[in-house]
């Protein structure tokens, strides 16, 4: 008995690490795209934290350095965010245009294994083009970061990303169920965590009802917390306010994330749309 319990989950190991590497396959494929991309996001990248410069220019009174900071570290957690849902909608959204998507659901693979082993992909590839990304920028702009609290910071972002792979399942569907417009929904999705999200404002200023929505956003709790660890050094136990709101989101986002897609899935499947490509 113990042979085969240990046997299944060797097999489901196995299938984790095979779709991490597909994903590393596919990044590999587009490597040019992948570097072109790299130099758009430096470049939005800029154009936001010159804000900050834009803002003494025109004799506002700030803490440049501060302000640089809080609007890099917007820019970089929301391009990281965006990294771990593109990866899991344009995953979905590359098989469909190959025609290889019911290939792959037809795999002896987990449908959880699937999803999970794209989601720890997008999370090291993220976090990896996130840090390159940050210590350009920081350079860039000479920033002065001997007191900021970065293993807190790390830790931070691992407990926010379970929460992100969640809202990314649930995100990937929409590829499925929606060929032509699908991807342009997940955007969407972006788009409404980066207006409640505090990304390059305290969430204290939007009205109340926005505020509200703020309070289930994970990217919340992650940028305030990451904001603290790098700007004032705080650590983990300082930070516990952010993290376990963190915990419980995405304690619940996997489950949702991975029944969402399994609703998504058999709709798809019985309307005949997975043949559907291009």
């Amino acid at each position: 008995m113990r042979a085969e319990a240990a046997g299944g989950l060797r097999h489901e190991f196995i299938g984790l690490y095979g779709m991490v590497e597909r994903n590393w396959y596919l990044i590999k494929r587009y490597a040019w795209w992948e570097i072109a991309f790299f130099f758009w996001t430096a470049a939005n990248t800029l154009t936001i934290v010159f804000i900050a410069k834009g803002v003494v220019a025109e004799g506002g009174s700030v803490n440049l350095d501060r302000l640089t900071t809080i609007l890099l570290i917007g820019a970089v957690i929301w391009s990281y965010l965006g990294i771990v849902f593109e990866l899991l909608i344009e995953t979905v959204a590359w098989e469909r245009w190959e025609g290889t998507i019911e290939y792959t659901f037809m795999a002896p693979l987990a449908r959880p294994i699937h999803l999970i082993g794209m989601g720890l992909f997008a999370v090291v590839y993220g976090v990896i083009r996130t840090a390159v990304l940050f210590a350009v920028i920081a350079g860039f702009f000479s920033l002065h970061l001997g007191g900021a609290n970065f293993a807190a910071a790390l830790v931070v972002l691992a407990v926010a990303s379970v929460s992100f792979i969640g809202i990314g399942m649930m995100t990937a569907v929409l590829p499925l169920i929606s060929p032509e417009k699908g991807m342009q929904m997940g955007f969407i999705t972006q788009g409404i965590l980066l207006v409640v999200s505090g990304v390059y404002y305290p969430v204290s200023v939007l009205p109340q009802w926005m505020q509200w929505l703020s309070t289930i956003s994970p990217a919340t709790y992650a940028l305030r917390g990451i904001r603290h660890a790098i700007l004032d050094g705080a650590g983990i136990d300082t930070l516990w306010g952010d993290i376990w709101p963190l915990i419980v989101i995405g304690v619940v986002a996997i489950p949702l994330g991975l029944y969402i897609f399994a609703v998504g899935e058999r709709h798809a499947k019985r309307h005949g749309k997975l043949k559907r490509s291009g």
